[in-house]
C-alpha cells in the first residue's frame, strides 16, 4: 500500500535532544547537593521517571519530585537554542508537506518538552499536530500512542510510515500496523525488524517515490 503519511518520531530522531537533557538533569541535581558526573552517560536514554527512582534515595535533603522535574523541564527549555536539529528532518518535513504528506509526531516525552523541541525545530505549521506522553494511557514500546496517530491522521495504519532511531519506538509502531523506518540504528539481532533502514531522513523522499531533497 502506497504511504500517504509519516508519523515521527522526536527526540533523537528530529532533534539530538539528550545532551541538553543530561545538562538539565546536571543542574538541577546540583542545586540540591546531588552531583552527578557531567561525562556520565548511564542516564542517557533512560524514562525521567526511571532517574528519579534511581537518584532519590541519593539526595542529600529532602526533593520533591514535582518540583524537580519542574525545575528540569525548566532548564531544558530555557537552554533550547542548544539544541541540534538531526542532519536532512527539517528539510524533509518540509518538503514532504509540500507533497501534501500528512505528519504528525509521536513521542515519548511529555508535552512540555515536545512543545520546547516543535518551537526549537520550527516545524509545528507543517504538522497535523503532535502526540505527547502526556497525551496516552501508555507510552512506547505500548502501541497507544501510534495508535492515537493513526485515529488522528484517519488512514489506514499501514499506509502509515513511522520514522524511528530505537527499538523501544519501533516496537511501539509495528504493534499499531503501521510501517517503521528505523534510523541510524544497528539490526536488531531478534524480530520485530522494521521495514526501512536510514542512514539520513534524506532517503525518506524517495521511499515515497518523492523528489530527491536538496541538503
Amino acid at each position: 500500500m502506497t504511504i500517504r503519511a509519516i508519523a515521527w518520531d522526536i527526540d533523537g530522531t528530529l532533534v539530538d535532544s539528550e545532551p541538553l537533557h543530561h545538562r538539565a538533569l546536571v543542574a538541577v541535581c546540583a542545586r540540591y547537593g546531588l552531583e552527578i558526573d557531567p561525562e556520565d552517560q548511564s542516564f542517557v536514554g533512560v524514562h525521567i521517571c526511571d532517574v528519579w527512582d534511581h537518584l532519590r534515595p541519593k539526595f542529600p535533603i529532602a526533593v520533591d519530585e514535582r518540583r524537580w522535574y519542574e525545575q528540569i523541564r525548566a532548564y531544558y527549555a530555557e537552554h533550547s537554542d542548544s539544541l541540534v536539529p538531526i542532519p536532512g528532518g527539517v528539510e524533509a518535513i518540509k518538503a514532504l508537506a509540500a507533497a501534501g504528506i500528512a505528519q504528525i509526531c509521536v513521542s515519548n516525552s511529555d508535552r512540555a518538552v515536545v512543545d520546547t523541541n516543535l518551537r526549537s525545530l520550527g516545524i509545528t505549521a507543517f504538522l497535523l499536530g503532535s502526540i505527547s506522553l502526556d497525551d496516552v494511557p501508555a507510552g512506547k514500546p505500548d502501541p497507544a500512542p501510534y495508535r492515537m496517530a493513526v485515529d488522528a491522521l484517519n488512514l489506514p495504519p499501514q499506509s502509515i510510515l513511522a520514522v524511528e532511531d530505537s527499538i523501544t519506538g519501533m516496537r511501539s509502531a509495528l504493534a499499531a500496523g503501521l510501517k517503521v523506518a528505523l534510523l541510524g540504528a544497528t539490526a536488531p539481532s531478534n524480530p520485530p525488524h522494521p521495514h526501512f533502514y536510514l542512514a539520513n531522513l534524506s532517503e525518506i523522499p524517495e521511499l515515497l517515490k518523492l523528489p530527491a531533497l536538496d541538503v
